[in-house]
């Protein structure tokens, strides 16, 4: 099962951060530092895999990383799961941002931050991995976009004389119309 998924730039900063077991919010950023002093110390061309920090579980569990350009992506699992089938999962993740973002970059996972969660949770769930079939990822997330596009048109009004205001409740998004008229 896997524990967590932190991403991380080269100085450390974490861009993702999805744990899936609970942990303090100081505990977690005791585990990202750690996690990143053990993944960024190591060559380039030495195994991506090694043995869980001692915050996250030490020999019980493993790190599985890549690093590509300005990021690591670590995949915090137990020893139930396949180190060659999460690299495998990781380049899938990656390849998918690639694809959504036209050649994905640092930029793209801080600004948009919403979709790559969405496209991380079409991915795993609770810890255990949904899809690993990149084209049907995409599909989900095509289908996403234009399930977003189709709910924001009927907002977009083509009166000039009522512009919109969102008001936010609970359970469901409504548009009032108001006038400008003179009072």
């Amino acid at each position: 099962m896997i524990k967590a998924i932190l991403i991380f730039n080269n100085h450390g900063k974490p861009r993702l951060i999805r744990f899936y077991q609970y942990f303090a919010e100081d505990m977690q950023q005791q585990i990202i530092r750690e996690t990143f002093h053990l993944v960024s110390k190591r060559d380039d061309n030495v195994c991506n895999f090694l043995e869980g920090g001692s915050l996250i579980g030490g020999s019980d569990y493993k790190l599985i990383y890549r690093h590509y350009a300005t990021l690591y992506f670590v995949f915090c699992v137990d020893s139930s799961e396949s180190e060659l089938g999460i690299l495998d999962l990781i380049q899938v993740f990656v390849e998918t941002l690639d694809k959504c973002f036209e050649n994905v970059c640092e930029l793209d996972l801080i600004f948009h931050m919403d979709k790559v969660h969405y496209i991380l949770q079409e991915v795993v769930m609770g810890g255990m991995v949904l899809e690993t079939n990149m084209n049907e990822i995409i599909a989900q997330v095509e289908v996403q976009n234009r399930l977003e596009k189709s709910e924001v048109r009927p907002f977009l009004s083509s009166s000039k004389s009522f512009p919109l205001i969102y008001v936010f409740g609970f359970s469901q998004v409504s548009a009032i119309k108001y006038s400008l008229s003179v009072l």
